[in-house]
């Protein structure tokens, strides 16, 4: 099976809710959410999908500002993870974050999430801090890495 990578319309909000949920409960963004990031496409936003013969597996996004990107979200569904997937969206990211000339890109990331921390890790990113609490309710502090383009 491989997915094919494509620009986040309206239409996959839904179908990609189930995995967002599962992947990351209390913190799980809402419909609402991920229609408000889908408005600032592309002045302020680029998003993506993993598309498996109209099943959406997973899915990314990034927050664009001046020569900075801030990665907002990626998620693979479980029976995906480790095919390479993630990788795949990330580096998505990165080039569009390239071809709008951005000098750095910053993510946050569960502390709790080794897996996600090695492949950012992977990609180039490194830990520049960590915030305390981040995530509420759990209260999980967040890993701050950034890569330089």
């Amino acid at each position: 099976m491989t997915a094919t990578i494509r620009r986040m319309r309206w239409w996959d909000i839904e179908a990609l809710l189930p995995t967002e949920q599962a992947l990351f409960s209390d913190d799980a963004w809402s419909a609402r959410t991920f229609w408000s990031e889908l408005a600032g496409v592309p002045e302020t936003r680029h998003y993506v999908v993993a598309d498996d013969a109209g099943d959406v597996v997973g899915y990314a996004g990034m927050a664009a500002s001046a020569d900075q990107g801030d990665v907002q979200t990626l998620g693979v569904r479980a029976d995906r993870q480790g095919s390479g997937l993630g990788r795949r969206l990330l580096d998505e990211l990165l080039h569009e974050a390239r071809r709008r000339r951005m000098r750095d890109v910053f993510l946050e990331v569960r502390a709790d999430n080794p897996a996600a921390q090695s492949l950012y890790e992977r990609a180039g990113f490194s830990v520049i801090t960590r915030r305390r609490g981040y995530y509420q309710p759990s209260g999980t502090d967040a890993v701050v890495m950034r890569v330089r383009l």
